[in-house]
């Protein structure tokens, strides 16, 4: 067992998988997540699960932080400056992973210094289920010595774990990214239904497309799929939490002046998705918008015959 002892604030869908592949490779690891769905999953999966953030940054040498909120984020980081460390313990590092506006973790990063406590900006770029092919970047941000220090923790999850510059620029590379993967995966949904509309059969341009190294992108295959069997549960990314990614990404460019009218084109299809009851599902459920929008039929729901008594 690796003695490092690991400390998860924030155990939902990104976090929960770290901290399970963290486990899986014998690291201790102590978490802590206000939901108790969220706790007892931890639990199961051999985690110990603590009572607050509080006892976590107590008990933990590195803490990794994933969360889906600003307020969250400073609740957090409040619990964590304010924890004591026994005397010659070293100074403390939290990996700050979750996607936010850049302004909230830097009023974090002011609020964890002035207690000693070194934090890094790194956000992930993949879905949970992409870990599984280790198919993650995590964009690692702040002093070069301590981005070092953690990035064989960081391998767990996968082998991309650049140092890109000065705090804040994960966060900068991360909004980068997410703002191609709005765009794709709406895209992929104008071409699915396309498809559909040409009396194409979307299963093989996905088999012709996916494969090509001109056209074919992760995204295409991760959520084309969804797309072609119109079932968008359970989600990678949920179009509710998207939102918030949408927000912040469309804020930060306002911020700098830059246009971003393929972007901005995006944003009403997955608005539609919400208004139309799709919140929970994959983002990939813009497909239905679209093909609503061209008059596909929405798929025929599945009876359920009674049972033979």
């Amino acid at each position: 067992m690796n003695e490092l002892k690991v400390g998860m604030v924030g155990l939902g869908i990104m976090g929960g998988e770290m901290a399970v592949a963290l486990l899986q490779n014998g690291y201790q690891v102590i978490g802590y997540d206000i939901a108790p769905v969220a706790r007892q999953r931890f639990r199961k999966a051999g985690g110990k699960a603590m009572r607050t953030a509080t006892e976590v940054a107590s008990g933990a040498d590195v803490l990794i932080v994933s969360l889906s909120t600003s307020a969250a984020l400073d609740t957090t980081v409040a619990a964590i400056a304010a924890t004591a460390r026994p005397a010659g313990a070293g100074r403390r590092i939290v990996i700050e992973t979750s996607t936010l506006p850049l302004a909230d973790k830097q009023r974090a990063l002011k609020a964890l210094r002035a207690a000693g406590i070194t934090m890094l900006d790194c956000p992930i770029s993949g879905t949970a289920a992409r870990m599984k092919e280790r198919a993650w970047t995590v964009f690692c941000s702040g002093p070069k010595s301590a981005v070092r220090s953690v990035q064989p923790l960081l391998r767990v999850f996968t082998d991309q774990v650049p140092h890109v510059g000065a705090f804040g620029n994960g966060t900068r590379m991360k909004l980068a990214a997410n703002h191609l993967v709005a765009i794709y995966n709406v895209a992929y949904a104008e071409s699915v239904t396309l498809a559909r509309k040409l009396g194409l059969d979307p299963q093989h341009v996905l088999d012709l497309f996916g494969p090509s190294p001109v056209i074919g992108t992760g995204v295409m295959r991760l959520r084309m799929p969804f797309m072609i069997k119109r079932e968008y549960s359970p989600a990678t990314m949920k179009v509710e939490v998207w939102q918030k990614d949408m927000q912040v990404i469309g804020d930060a460019a306002k911020a700098v002046d830059c246009p971003v009218p393929l972007f901005s084109a995006c944003a009403p299809i997955y608005s539609a998705a919400m208004a139309q009851g799709l919140a929970q599902q994959d983002t990939a459920s813009v497909s239905e918008v679209l093909g609503g929008m061209a008059g596909v039929p929405p798929k025929a729901k599945t009876r359920i015959k009674n049972p033979r008594i």
